[in-house]
C-alpha cells in the first residue's frame, strides 16, 4: 500500500450540494454588489469632475448671448438713421430670425440624415 506524501494535503470532508449552492449564491451577490459599487463611484467621480467644465460652458452661452443681444442693438441703432425705428426693427428681425431659422433648418436636416 501507498504511504500519502507530506505534501498532499489532507482529505477535506465533502460538503451538501445545497451548501455549496448558497455559498456559490451569496458570493455572486457579493460580487454583483461590489460591481454596482464600483459603477457609483466611477459615475460619482466623472459627474464632479464635469461640473466645473458645464459651469464654465454655461457662463460661455450666457455671455454669447448677450454678444448677440448687443450685436442686434447694433445692427438696430445704425439702421435706425437709415430705415425708421420701425423699418430698422423690422430688418434687424428678419435678419436675426433669417439666420436662426436657416440654423433650425440645417440641425433638422442633420438630424434626419444622422439618424
Amino acid at each position: 500500500m501507498l504511504k500519502p506524501s507530506e505534501q498532499s494535503p489532507p482529505p477535506r470532508a465533502e460538503r451538501p450540494v445545497g451548501e455549496l449552492v448558497h455559498e456559490l449564491i451569496e458570493d455572486g451577490k457579493a460580487y454583483a454588489r461590489a460591481e454596482v459599487g464600483l459603477v457609483k463611484a466611477i459615475a460619482t467621480a466623472k459627474g464632479k469632475a464635469l461640473a466645473l467644465p458645464a459651469g464654465l460652458f454655461f457662463a460661455a452661452l450666457l455671455l454669447l448671448q448677450a454678444a448677440v443681444v448687443m450685436l442686434a442693438f447694433t445692427l438696430f441703432g445704425a439702421l435706425i438713421w437709415l430705415l425708421g425705428t420701425v423699418g430698422a426693427g423690422v430688418v434687424t428681425f428678419l435678419l436675426f430670425g433669417g439666420i436662426a431659422g436657416w440654423l433650425a433648418w440645417y440641425g433638422v436636416q442633420r438630424l434626419r440624415r444622422d439618424l
